[in-house]
């Protein structure tokens, strides 16, 4: 039996090659392991980027033309993935758009809010995600950010915090609290606004990364009047949006997440060579495992695609976020004992790589917490995966 893409899978590969060869900006092409301290998080050159993409088909394929795709089968959104991932390529610096909010106004949005969605996609406009609070970080249904009814509008008191893009966007896709009966569960009393970044009583604090950049923000609420035409779905079913949200944007992380391990792994080699540590028996034998760990990710992520591609549930995406995003944490630990004493050397003309594995290590360390912690991730794999009985 011979494995292989068809020639129309191919035929997709090589318009998307030539499209990124005549179109693709050097500053797209970053392969790069960690955040570089841009004073600009959404520079021109990234919404041009972004727009181009779109204009031609090429922003999320699977989409029809309006929505900045060309109706591509799944298994064409694979190659796409995976193309753009070993080339280094970045679709967007602001994923919340393209990836959590686009997809759920077109899901579960009124007709106007369904409009707003290609401007989001686009990255016409720059959106948040205001989810995690002080208390309410994994355990999303803790939160307390208040919208309490009056008249027309919401009024809404709280306080958000680790909001990515906050500082630069222009609308916050919203979860707040509408019901506060004790006796229903947290979960069923949360709804979605959307919150004009500009609307007063909307103060934003930006949070200063260990690596110097300022990404995050704490967004803080204060009698911030939303009006009731902003209520994206029912009143109270802001959960299931939720539950949306995540899976739109663990879809085709993990092909990412095998992507940057990979890279990891041939700038490890490549590192060891120069460093005359390559014939050591300990370091080839961690590089080694490190790589049969790549493999077997790569070949769970391809089993838990065909599942999701097919509508079925994916439990292999919550496990395979927990397993990369340790598995890199791992390899840039490598990086470092690899890099000895030198690896505490941060000044940029004398940094290995330009800081590359220093700046590695700390965004690695991030990488366990957002988007779901590892420990969070553990319990889901435990429960929806292993079937083991809760606590």
């Amino acid at each position: 039996m011979k494995l292989a893409w068809s020639d129309a899978d191919e035929e997709f590969r090589s318009s998307l090659r030539t499209f990124l060869e005549e179109h693709c900006p050097d500053e797209a092409r970053k392969g790069k392991d960690f955040m570089a301290n841009d004073d600009d998080r959404v520079p021109p050159w990234a919404r041009a980027w972004q727009a181009t993409l779109f204009d031609h088909g090429w922003m999320v394929p699977s989409y029809p033309a309006e929505l900045g795709g060309r109706g591509a089968t799944p298994l064409q959104t694979l190659i796409y993935l995976e193309e753009l991932a070993n080339q280094g390529v970045v679709r967007s610096v602001h994923f919340g758009g393209y990836a959590i909010v686009g997809p759920s106004l077109l899901e579960f949005g009124n007709n106007e809010q369904k409009a707003m969605a290609p401007a989001a996609i686009r990255g016409d406009t720059v959106w948040c995600v205001g989810m995690s609070e002080p208390d309410a970080g994994s355990d999303l249904a803790n939160l307390s950010t208040r919208a309490v009814e009056d008249g027309d509008s919401y009024v809404v008191n709280g306080q958000k915090v680790w909001t990515s893009y906050a500082p630069y966007a222009d609308q916050c896709f919203c979860y707040v609290r509408t019901t506060a009966d004790p006796s229903i569960a947290k979960h069923k009393g949360i709804s979605v606004l959307i919150v004009s970044m500009d609307t007063p009583g909307v103060e934003v604090r930006p949070i200063k990364h260990i690596t110097g950049a300022e990404e995050f923000a704490e967004v803080f609420f204060t009698d911030a009047v939303v009006p009731k035409t902003n209520l994206v779905g029912e009143r109270d079913g802001g959960w299931r949006i939720t539950m949306g949200s995540l899976a739109h944007e663990r879809g085709g992380l993990w092909v990412e997440g095998v992507a940057g391990a990979h890279r990891a792994l041939v700038g490890l080699v490549a590192l060891a060579q120069r460093n005359n540590l390559d014939r050591d028996p300990i370091v080839r034998r961690r590089i080694a495992a490190a790589y049969e760990q790549v493999a077997s990710l790569r070949a769970l992520g391809y089993k838990g695609f065909a599942s999701f591609a097919q509508g079925s549930s994916s439990p292999e995406h919550s496990y395979m976020k927990l397993a990369t995003s340790e598995l890199r944490k791992e390899l840039f630990d490598l990086g470092m004992d690899l890099l000895g004493p030198f690896g505490a050397v941060t000044e940029p003309g004398w940094a290995e790589e330009g800081g590359r594995w220093w700046q590695s290590e700390f965004i690695a360390l991030a990488a366990t917490i957002g988007g779901g912690t590892s420990e969070i991730q553990r319990n889901v794999v435990a429960t929806r995966v292993l079937g083991l009985p809760r606590s």
